[in-house]
């Protein structure tokens, strides 16, 4: 019995760990960083990467921390968040903000231990985040372009702790996961819409699900693409991309503007929850393509 009882409890605290950290998207943030490193690196190293992968999911889960303190009335008004630790019950606010802080503290150091400015950029995104965006999602529909500083750092950051350098090259990794946030998280923005309007969260750049709201979402996709494909120009230094993987990337593209135009045609829950999750793919496989590129391109 006491078995069971202390695996129903680990099994517990686990989830809860899981939860507060947002432990999907922490893993997501650190698979852009370590992209940024491998396009940046001329030669891996692979303690780096190991360092940037624990302080990056340490920042991401600071940040998300210190986020479920401040929202914690507003997440108990919302079917998708109701249940997270804090709202429940299963955590209280003192733990999360214990975790929260010594997350920062760590995460910071262990980024320091690449390099001062990997570990500022680090400093940055968090306060970014907490003390801009997360304030700023319940007064006003800017707070999806305040938030979209942090969220585009993580790509770029692999590049800084690989070279010890921010210039054009890591700019460029910035600006498109920039760009990229609009359209996915208005279209995540639209698909949950009523829940976010019962926490009182302005996600939509119009607040509604209107024709407005859907032509800032294809023209972002747009320019998300034109962003992506700026590599292949050769004016981003080292950041290059060949013409194959350039068709590939805009292949992609071409296949997330299709649901975008189809949300402004159709304006339903089903169409956007589909643009968000082709705006994942595309980030995904764009960083993935990248990578390979500059590999195959070294090989030969």
């Amino acid at each position: 019995m006491n078995k069971v009882i202390a695996e129903n409890t680990t099994a517990t605290l686990t989830s809860d760990f899981k939860e507060i950290t947002k432990m999907r998207l922490a893993v997501s943030v650190v698979f852009s960083s370590v992209a940024g490193y491998f396009l940046g690196a001329e030669v891996v190293d692979f303690v780096t990467v190991l360092l940037l992968a624990v302080g990056g999911y340490l920042m991401v889960g600071a940040s998300n921390a210190f986020n479920q303190v401040i929202e914690k009335d507003l997440d108990a008004l919302m079917n998708r968040t109701k249940n997270r630790p804090i709202p429940s019950g299963r955590m209280s606010v003192f733990k999360a903000l214990i975790i929260a802080i010594l997350f920062t503290i760590i995460g910071v150091g262990v980024l320091y231990v690449i390099n001062p400015i990997t570990a500022v950029f680090g400093a940055i995104s968090i306060i970014l985040y907490v003390a801009l965006y997360t304030p700023l999602k319940t007064k006003t529909p800017l707070s999806v372009f305040v938030g979209a500083f942090p969220g585009a750092i993580p790509f770029m950051l692999g590049w800084v702790a690989a070279t010890n350098d921010f210039s054009i090259e890591p700019g460029t990794l910035f600006m498109i996961q920039f760009f990229w946030q609009f359209p996915h998280f208005w279209a995540l923005g639209w698909w949950l819409y009523d829940d976010y309007e019962r926490g009182g969260f302005f996600m939509l750049p119009t607040g509604k699900r209107d024709r407005g709201t859907a032509i800032q979402i294809i023209l972002y996709t747009i320019w998300t693409i034109i962003i992506s494909l700026v590599p292949a120009t050769g004016q981003t230094g080292s950041l290059f991309l060949t013409p194959v993987s350039a068709v590939l990337i805009l292949l992609l593209g071409l296949l997330m503007l299709k649901y975008a135009i189809q949300l402004y045609k159709k304006r339903d829950e089903k169409t956007a929850k589909q643009l968000m999750f082709a705006s994942v793919t595309y980030i995904t496989l764009l960083q993935i393509i990248y990578v390979l590129d500059k590999f195959i391109r070294t090989w030969i």
